[in-house]
């Protein structure tokens, strides 16, 4: 027994098993279906069977099944920065977060892809209530983030997750990925939360904060999409928020938007893993002695990282010029771009709303706001 049992994803010898269990599963079937057209059931069936690693299970059936919603649902995956990193090294990946399931996945093909060191990465529990979909997590390198805890629980809770954490990229020599903020980004501000840093820096044994940081090796990572399949879902939490009103999900809410979010319309997509924050760190331990600033600072550190280097689409322009009634950004745009963004709007959003309105064009304005912030940022 393990301290992290409760938490850990599957240890290989405990693959197969899982995978057998769930082999005949009518979404497995479906995934499987979706992501090998061309193969008998069976062929398939045999091969899950006879698979006894995550490494096996991620790399000849989860990544097909990437390439296959890239192909149907996006035009296209770019990346920029991944050829500054060691091959050998564990990094904790820090990103900004817009979709559930895809941020993690698409970041661990680009490693695949580059043969650098896959992630274990964070998943909120509520979002993995049914038992396949927890098995599903487990087989993919997912470690549970426990949700709905009490104070005290969470304590304990961020305590363990951040000795996991520092097991696995200290000791197990396994990269890490973690979002900067708890819950996907509903307003299209990124922003690093400083809790996030303080449960991480729990583990610590050094004496001064941000030498544990530059051991853990932060690599902020900016992704962006022209198109956010889920825009439209965040609107009902946008509205209650802006009416001062208490948001509560249905049941299935978590469910259907991971579904939409893997099938949903996304056109282009980038990924750009910034440096290794390194001498950033030594300049906050110079200027602040006080551990609340310096947690302060790195998150700051973090997201100038993060929206310097995010991918502006004419999407992004597009709502800035709408919501601010200017032309200022039409020079990088085109009208039939204009008008497919305005035609989504009117499918998606109730224009007599202005408070959906607004939410929905903030969403993609924000960015360039974010990003104007930094000199020859766009």
């Amino acid at each position: 027994m393990s301290k992290f049992d409760n938490i850990r994803p599957f240890y290989d010898v405990e693959v197969n098993e899982a995978l057998c269990k769930v082999a005949e599963h009518p979404m497995m079937k479906a995934m499987m279906s979706f992501s090998f057209p061309e193969l008998d059931e069976k062929v398939w069936v045999e091969q899950l069977k006879r698979t006894h690693s995550i490494r096996d299970f991620q790399c000849n059936f989860i990544y097909h099944a990437l390439m296959k919603v890239l192909e149907n649902s996006s035009d296209g995956l770019t990346t920029s920065g991944f050829e500054k990193l060691d091959k050998h090294t564990p990094y904790l990946y820090i990103s900004n977060h817009r979709d559930i399931i895809l941020d993690t996945s698409l970041l661990n093909a680009c490693l695949f892809d580059n043969g650098l060191v896959m992630t274990a990465s964070a998943i909120g529990d509520n979002l993995i209530k049914k038992s396949f979909l927890n098995i599903l997590a487990k087989l993919n390198r997912n470690f549970l983030v426990q949700r709905g805890l009490s104070p005290r629980e969470l304590l304990q809770s961020s305590k363990l997750m951040s000795e996991y954490i520092g097991q696995l990229i200290l000791r197990e020599n396994r990269s890490v990925w973690i979002a900067q903020r708890e819950g996907r980004t509903k307003d299209g501000n990124d922003s690093t939360h400083p809790g996030v840093l303080k449960m991480l820096s729990m583990a610590s044994e050094e004496k001064v904060l941000m030498d544990h940081f530059k051991k853990l090796k932060i690599v902020p990572v900016s992704i962006s999409y022209e198109y956010d399949p889920t825009d439209a879902l965040k609107m009902p939490q946008l509205v209650a928020k802006a009416n001062d009103e208490i948001y509560v999900k249905d049941e299935n809410e978590d469910f259907m938007t991971l579904l939409k979010g893997i099938m949903g319309q996304k056109k282009r997509i980038h990924i750009h893993v910034g440096d290794v924050l390194d001498k950033e760190l030594d300049e906050i331990k110079i200027e602040f002695d006080n551990s609340n600033k310096q947690i302060q600072a790195l998150a700051q550190a973090i997201d100038d990282s993060i929206l310097n280097s995010y991918k502006l689409w004419p999407t992004n322009y597009i709502a800035y010029d709408i919501l601010n009634n200017t032309t200022k950004y039409a020079h990088l745009y085109t009208e039939k771009e204009k008008s497919l963004f305005e035609r989504r709007l009117e499918i998606r959003i109730d224009e007599n709303n202005p408070v959906e309105m607004q939410g929905f064009l903030a969403m993609y304005a924000n960015p360039v706001v974010n990003k104007s912030k930094y000199e020859n940022a766009i």
